[in-house]
């Protein structure tokens, strides 16, 4: 939003349960796991190798999207992660400012509303 409050645009691109499942109908043989950090970013067996590859690749994906937004944007703007696993992936990224799991659902109650109102 800029300083009147009028929304700018955004990027969007698919959270960590969107990537998993992605990866796991790409590829038959691989097994479901829990999405959650390793201790490593290095895997030392399959489960800590497809976990560290989304929660850590989620994260990379997210800081690289946010450098180039900040480059267009300016840095004053903020970053807002967003979405039930936003804390899982945001707590290994640098650019975060604020979570708020509710945020996307807020967004579309208000977008309802005001639809709804329109309609009247």
């Amino acid at each position: 939003m800029d300083a009147d409050g009028a929304f700018l645009g955004d990027a969007i691109t698919l959270g960590l349960q969107s990537t998993s499942e992605a990866l796991f109908r790409a590829v038959a043989r691989l097994i479901r796991v829990e999405l959650t950090a390793t201790p490593s970013v290095i895997g030392r067996n399959a489960v800590e190798s497809i976990q560290s590859g989304l929660v850590y690749g989620s994260a990379g994906r997210i800081d690289r999207l946010t450098q180039l937004l900040k480059e267009e944007l300016g840095p004053g703007c903020k970053v807002i992660a967003t979405g039930g696993l936003a804390e899982t992936v945001s707590r290994y990224c640098g650019s975060i400012d604020a979570i708020d799991p509710s945020l996307t659902l807020y967004g579309l109650r208000v977008i309802y509303d005001r639809v709804r109102g329109k309609g009247r």
